[in-house]
């Protein structure tokens, strides 16, 4: 009997936990209170049954009661949002995927974040098997201009600051290759930007390419580059889509796309005109 009890109480806490998750879909799909009658209709709750649970939430501050009958979603989802986004981690995200893409290859996969005018490599996965001695190692750095991952970075940048990374460094190159020279930069950084990913030819190691795309977060601030290298005679433009679809698939695990507007509709309503102030 005591069995059935509780086996009797944890359906019936799934229940409302579920119905709890609908209505807070509900909600996440409008930037405005949302009626009482709304949301029974949107989730196939009773309206009985659907205040009950709006106010257990609103006691949670997972939701907010601007006025009676109607309702928004709480600041309380924004505070523990932010929780999250502080506890995510770029590499830890990163790395199941870049095994896997290193699978796929079976050339060196790289992590790279952008500090000053130098690219970090911060993590790496490969084998013996790559064919590849690679110069960098984890913990290593480059210049932003002679890497693929360092050009997605300058791209972001507006002309000045461009200019002013080469007035920096010199644009010093390493191989024949390398651009030192600042109009062919800006070209390669207004090609960079139509592809929305990069490539580095024997740029920075003689016998080594690279292809990289972008890693963002749930602001869509670019905040890390994945890559593949190469010997430059095995680099395959079909890896191409893959490298970027592993990429998507890191900058979804930070919150990129998915986020957004579920912090949006938990913000009160700001004038326009006052929000640009």
């Amino acid at each position: 009997m005591q069995t059935m009890k509780s086996a009797a109480h944890q359906t019936t806490a799934v229940q409302v936990l579920a119905r709890s998750f609908a209505v807070l879909d509900v909600l996440a799909q409008h930037a405005d209170p949302v009626p009482l009658r709304v949301i029974s209709e949107k989730t196939g709750l009773h309206p009985s049954t659907a205040h009950r649970i709006l106010n257990d939430l609103v006691s949670g501050r997972l939701v907010d009661r601007p006025e009676a009958g109607s309702y928004r979603l709480g600041m309380r989802l924004l505070e523990l949002g932010n929780l999250v986004k502080a506890r995510l981690d770029v590499r830890e995200a990163a790395i199941g995927p870049m095994r896997d893409l290193h699978q796929l290859t079976q050339q060196p996969v790289n992590l790279s974040m952008r500090q000053g005018d130098e690219i970090v490599y911060i993590e790496r996965a490969y084998s013996e098997r790559s064919g590849m001695q690679v110069v960098q190692t984890v913990g290593g750095r480059a210049p932003l201009h002679l890497t693929s991952v360092g050009k997605l970075f300058l791209a972001q940048d507006d002309a000045q600051r461009v200019r002013s990374y080469a007035t920096r460094s010199g644009l010093i190159g390493h191989t024949r290759n390398s651009i030192t020279e600042v109009p062919v930069l800006e070209r390669e950084l207004s090609n960079v930007l139509a592809r929305g990913t990069a490539r580095d030819d024997e740029e920075l190691e003689v016998g080594v390419r690279c292809m990289a795309a972008g890693i963002y977060d749930d602001q869509g601030l670019l905040v890390a580059g994945l890559s593949i290298s190469a010997p430059a005679e095995r680099l395959e433009d079909r890896w191409l889509e893959r490298l970027r679809e592993t990429a998507d698939q890191i900058s979804s695990a930070l919150g990129h796309g998915r986020t957004s507007h579920v912090i949006a509709a938990a913000l009160p309503k700001v004038p326009r005109r006052q929000a640009l102030k």
